[in-house]
């Protein structure tokens, strides 16, 4: 247990220690949300970090954006995410999360139709959450790059 904690302090001290403006770092944010709300496991940090380094943001805050999708979540996002792009394209007959057989036979038949579908989605809702993690982020991360700051500055003195 008291390894675990020490290994989050290193990372929370090394996230406190980042210099960046907090643009970048928001920006890096925001990139890997984006990157890591689409199916592409094992990917999705490097396409995250090369958003990242495209748009001035954060490498470091790239890659740590894209545990939003995680082993405990990767369900619940992409079926969000695969709705959402079957609504964008018009798909309201079928659902193939239900649980017969019937709907399971239908969805592998639909097959590209389910991928566009669910990559639409995910490029729609990573293209939201990232702007809101960005509106969100940025003074969240200006507010304790600050208190980090003044916290130094007085065990200066």
């Amino acid at each position: 247990m008291e390894r675990w904690q020490r290994r989050f302090r290193y990372f929370y001290l090394r996230f406190m220690r980042l210099r960046e403006q907090p643009e970048q770092l928001a920006r890096g944010l925001a990139a890997g949300i984006f990157a890591g709300l689409f199916p592409l496991f094992g990917l999705q940090t490097i396409i995250g970090i090369a958003i990242a380094l495209r748009i001035g943001g954060n490498p470091l805050m790239a890659a740590a954006g894209t545990w939003v999708s995680n082993p405990l979540t990767y369900v619940p996002i992409y079926a969000f995410n695969y709705n959402v792009g079957r609504w964008f394209m018009g798909i309201r007959d079928t659902d193939p999360f239900s649980n017969t057989v019937e709907s399971y036979q239908n969805w592998l038949a639909m097959g590209t139709d389910v991928a566009l579908a669910l990559f639409l989605g995910c490029f729609v809702v990573g293209g939201v959450c990232s702007a809101l993690s960005y509106t969100i982020g940025l003074p969240v991360i200006t507010q304790i790059q600050q208190r980090y700051q003044n916290r130094q500055q007085r065990r200066k003195k």
